[in-house]
């Protein structure tokens, strides 16, 4: 394998599959049952979920002119619904699991406790990071980055519902181009909207590269740990050939 510890982040939206809302059980299985083979192949892992299946925190506060930040921690609590399901389905795929939360529910999850969430990597335990950072106002694919980075993982991988970063939406413009390529400031620079601009700087102050890649293919979570070419790398420089020149871009 070419990384030996790993956060993978994980979108609410990708555990609804063709559903409007909730949790697929087959999606959850299959995603379970991928990251067991990655487990076994010694490989650490660390996940952070979303909530976006069930509460969009910005989307429903707008709506019904919710406090912000209300509608976050809410969120926050979206994510432990999903981390515990997700916890459940990995363990019933023959995996230890811990969840770790940013807001204290002891009866259900430990608290995030950074040198224990590593002590449980090195022991083979798959942990899962549930109400994102605990702080209103951040993401989670922040959180994503700021965990990665506290339990010095070699690599971001963001598990979404297309192959990699396009130049546009490859849903509805069919000239749409991916990029295999990009810098982390050509993200910052064009808007690329791969992850929040934090969650991006985030990761370039602690040189942290981040895989994009498509979910919803069988495997490619097990390939893509692997080291296999698959979606967008995000922390190297363009290189011609791979990335698309950015300027080239804006003009088409």
């Amino acid at each position: 394998m070419k990384y030996q510890r790993i956060l993978l982040k994980l979108s609410g939206e990708a555990l609804m599959g063709e559903r409007s809302y909730g949790i697929d059980p087959e999606i959850l299985q299959s995603i379970a049952s991928e990251v067991a083979s990655v487990v076994r192949a010694n490989v650490q892992v660390a996940i952070v979920v979303g909530g976006g299946n069930i509460w969009r925190g910005r989307k429903e506060a707008a709506a019904q002119g919710m406090d912000q930040a209300s509608a976050d921690y809410v969120g926050m609590l979206a994510t432990v619904i999903n981390a515990l399901t997700l916890q459940d389905a990995i363990e019933r795929a023959g995996i230890p699991t811990r969840v770790q939360t940013a807001i204290a529910m002891q009866e259900v999850a430990e608290p995030y406790i950074r040198r224990r969430a590593i002590r449980h990597l090195e022991k083979g335990r798959v942990v899962i990071f549930g109400a994102g950072s605990g702080n209103p106002f951040f993401t989670t694919d922040t959180t994503a980055a700021l965990r990665a980075a506290e339990i010095d993982a070699e690599v971001i991988f963001k598990a979404t519902k297309v192959d990699g970063v396009y130049d546009a939406d490859p849903k509805t413009n069919p000239h749409a181009r991916r990029y295999e390529v990009l810098s982390y400031q050509d993200v910052l620079t064009h808007d690329l909207r791969v992850m929040d601009s934090t969650a991006i700087a985030l990761c370039k102050e602690n040189q942290l590269p981040i895989v994009v890649f498509d979910l919803t293919t069988p495997g490619n979570i097990y390939r893509v740990v692997k080291g296999e070419p698959i979606g967008t790398l995000i922390g190297q420089p363009s290189r011609e050939g791979k990335g698309i020149p950015l300027a080239a871009t804006q003009e088409s």
